[in-house]
């Protein structure tokens, strides 16, 4: 019966901070037409949402304060080794998806043939992206971390986090923590000021710009939850919505980005977290918020490798700015779409799989 009960626990989850989840959605969308933009117009200044890498930081944020929300009195009940097994349920079945996704998406460019000269390796790109062991050899494409799938560096990082949370962090106090978090902000305006920007962390050269950003984002999560900063109020979902928008929508400026990224990073993505806990959702706007928090993951795991495909497109053929721009809206809605049917008939199965079996495991009855 205590190992009954055990597994039941092992399965159990609070009740979802739904405004959160919508709000997940919009980030993992303004990246994707973020990604499709630094394409159309690669300078940042002429771009419109080219502060839309800083929804990485937002996504850190959330996943700090959803973490310790979920696991602070849990993990204590299950144990770091079940802690981990469930984090990996929840995480790398897409981390897979999107390595098998940007294997076939490389060796069949429509647009290019880069893929044979990387053809010797292309199961080590494919091994190390799966693993999430940074390999950044492709110098035409910026020497990413993880050529079949970029986004996996944040993937990474969120993974480190995680293990430093399971084995520090849930034993840190709110003192700690605070230290930890002021140390993480000043690591922040020293990235800024080394990089003019926050953006880095995704290829060979940035790599410790990413640690930098998980480092302050996902302990300021944690610190939101732990302290109670979470506002209350009747902002609703669309209001909080539009408010993260801001964020991504404020204009690029060579001269004052080293000082504009820290500020919202630091202070207004945290601000519009605890906002986004304490709101007021309307009933009509749940699905949506539903449907939103539920791509949001696939969505961000599998769009790279086609905008790849939008890069040799662009390099081979010359097209307009208004030819890119119906790709933009086209693509971005054709991807939303796929991460669905991803979710749905893929990730969904599996990770419902993986969790029973482990529930069957723990509870100590057969699994044949």
């Amino acid at each position: 019966m205590n190992q009954e009960r055990s597994a039941a626990r092992l399965l159990y989850t609070k009740q979802h901070f739904e405004i959160l989840d919508g709000l997940r959605g919009i980030a993992a969308i303004a990246v994707v037409v973020f990604h499709f933009m630094e394409i159309a117009v690669p300078d940042y200044s002429d771009s419109f949402i080219a502060h839309a890498y800083l929804m990485v930081d937002f996504f850190f944020c959330l996943s700090g304060f959803v973490i310790a929300y979920a696991y602070d009195v849990k993990i204590r009940e299950i144990g770091i080794l079940a802690f981990f097994k469930l984090r990996l349920i929840r995480l790398h079945p897409l981390v897979i998806i999107g390595a098998v996704i940007g294997l076939v998406a490389f060796v069949c460019d429509p647009f290019s043939s880069l893929w044979m000269k990387y053809s010797d390796t292309l199961w080590l790109l494919f091994g190390t992206s799966s693993l999430m062991i940074p390999y950044p050899i492709v110098k035409e494409r910026f020497f990413n971390l993880f050529h079949l799938n970029p986004p996996t560096w944040s993937l990474f990082w969120e993974y480190i986090a995680n293990i430093f949370y399971a084995l520090v962090l849930i034993r840190v106090g709110k003192k700690l923590l605070w230290v930890l978090v002021i140390g993480g902000a000043a690591a922040l305006v020293y990235e800024a000021h080394k990089s003019t920007n926050l953006s880095g962390g995704w290829s060979g050269d940035t790599i410790l710009g990413g640690g930098i950003r998980v480092w302050y984002s996902f302990f300021a999560g944690i610190l939101i939850y732990r302290c109670g900063f979470i506002i209350r109020s009747q902002l609703g979902f669309l209001t909080i919505g539009a408010l993260l928008a801001v964020a991504f929508l404020t204009p690029f400026s060579n001269t004052y980005n080293r000082i504009i990224d820290p500020v919202i990073v630091i202070f207004y993505l945290p601000f519009v977290v605890a906002l986004g806990a304490g709101g007021k959702l309307r009933p009509g706007l749940r699905k949506i918020c539903q449907f939103s928090g539920n791509i949001s993951y696939p969505l961000y795991m599998i769009h790279y490798p086609f905008i790849w495909w939008f890069l040799s497109y662009v390099e081979k053929e010359k097209p307009s700015l208004p030819q890119m721009t119906v790709i933009t809206i086209t693509g971005t809605l054709l991807l939303i779409g796929l991460a669905y049917g991803v979710m749905r008939f893929l990730d969904a199965p599996v990770r419902n799989f993986l969790k029973n079996k482990l529930t069957r495991r723990r509870a100590g009855l057969s699994t044949l």
